[in-house]
């Protein structure tokens, strides 16, 4: 029997980031002679790649804009913006079942995988993952398919006995490209509407309802 494999989503999953990224983005933002709306407004940057988000915002392709934005969000976010973050409640004692369920359990996250391990280290959290895997600071495997495909690759895990967990609808569309079942977490920056539309096979309201939907997903 191949290993049963959980991969989750940092941002939105494990962590409420909202603080740390949208002011981050406000940063960069003033600091190329824009002016940012406000924090909430800007919720719809917690979870996609970076580079996209900052497209929509600064509405340019142009690569050098796009990077000096990056480079000017990482120079507050890397000092102060990935401290401004909350576990959400219930995750210590949520990832503690499923490690004891004998899961192997990775990080999977869009976010420099740098950053996520400093992140996951701040809230103790490192030991309960077998690794952390994220993207590089030139982009690469921030699209959420190319990363579930490296994990799968690195780890030699089996795509009938791995799930992605996630927010948005790009852990959905990563997992549906490599036949992984996705469980949805309602209780993040994705809604409900948003996880059903792009094909979530089960919805969690809550962290501690994910151990229940993994034992529904691995024994269908």
């Amino acid at each position: 029997m191949p290993n049963l494999a959980v991969l989750f989503d940092l941002d939105g999953t494990l962590t409420d980031p909202k603080i740390g990224i949208t002011r981050s983005i406000q940063y960069a933002l003033s600091e190329m002679g824009y002016i940012p709306g406000n924090g909430d407004s800007l919720d719809w940057c917690i979870g996609p790649p970076l580079k996209g988000s900052f497209s929509k915002l600064l509405n340019t392709l142009d690569v050098t804009v796009l990077d000096k934005a990056i480079s000017l969000y990482r120079s507050r976010f890397s000092t102060i913006g990935l401290f401004e973050n909350y576990l959400y409640p219930q995750i210590t004692e949520t990832l503690k079942v499923i490690r004891s369920q004998n899961y192997k359990t990775f990080v999977a996250t869009s976010k420099p995988h740098v950053y996520a391990k400093q992140i996951l280290e701040h809230f103790s959290l490192l030991p309960l993952f077998d690794n952390v895997y994220g993207s590089e600071f030139d982009g690469t495997r921030s699209d959420k398919g190319d990363l579930i495909q490296h994990i799968l690759l690195m780890e030699n895990l089996s795509t009938i006995s791995t799930i992605m967990i996630g927010d948005r609808q790009h852990d959905i569309i990563g997992a549906k490209r490599h036949g992984l079942y996705s469980i949805g977490v309602a209780y993040g920056y994705g809604t409900e509407q948003e996880l059903k539309a792009y094909g979530a096979d089960f919805i969690a309201y809550s962290p501690d309802e994910i151990p229940k939907l993994l034992e529904i997903c691995f024994n269908k």
